[in-house]
């Protein structure tokens, strides 16, 4: 199934000028979701994942979904003050700031293989800062999956050393 001939655009969303890509139009399409999931699926062949990590929030859809189908753990990754228990956390750029994610400080632990997923790559930050809490609790990350990648935002960069997978690309806004 090809799955951008469901994939909405949102035009100037969250803000002017900016063509918002909405996995929502896949997630209430039963057929588009379970191929979606069964895509994703497929990319971890061979991997031997003992822990999908997903980020905030769109990437706990499918990575719960690819947790369960793999027999393994998810962990969320999240933004401050979300987590209950002690966390170590990430700050990373953005173009006019910063932000940050958390994750639990017991949720990997050293020689898990973690795949990280989320719903879209962009730049890239949200992305690498996971990948940097991953691997300061000891954990190797070997794939970072995504739904949509926007290669033109070239953030594929900022994961030049890790198995980068995304099902849909778009080479232009």
């Amino acid at each position: 199934m090809d799955l951008k001939n469901i994939i909405r655009t949102v035009q100037d969303f969250p803000k002017k000028g900016i063509g918002f890509k909405d996995i929502t139009t896949i997630l209430k399409d039963p057929e588009g979701f379970k191929d979606a999931a069964n895509q994703l699926l497929e990319l971890t062949k061979g991997l031997h994942i003992t822990k999908v990590a997903g980020i905030e929030a769109r990437g706990f859809i499918f990575g719960s979904i690819l947790a369960e189908n793999l027999g393994c753990g998810f962990v969320p990754i999240r933004k401050p003050g979300k987590l209950p228990a002690e966390t170590v956390k990430e700050t990373y750029s953005l173009e006019y700031g910063t932000d940050a994610i958390e994750i639990h400080k017991d949720a990997i632990i050293s020689g898990d293989k973690v795949l990280i997923h989320d719903d879209l790559l962009a730049t890239g930050g949200t992305a690498r800062a996971a990948v940097n809490l991953i691997e300061k609790l000891g954990g190797e990350v070997v794939q970072v999956s995504f739904v949509i990648e926007l290669s033109f935002l070239k953030g594929r960069e900022f994961l030049a050393d890790y198995d980068v997978r995304s099902l849909v690309q778009y080479d232009s806004e």
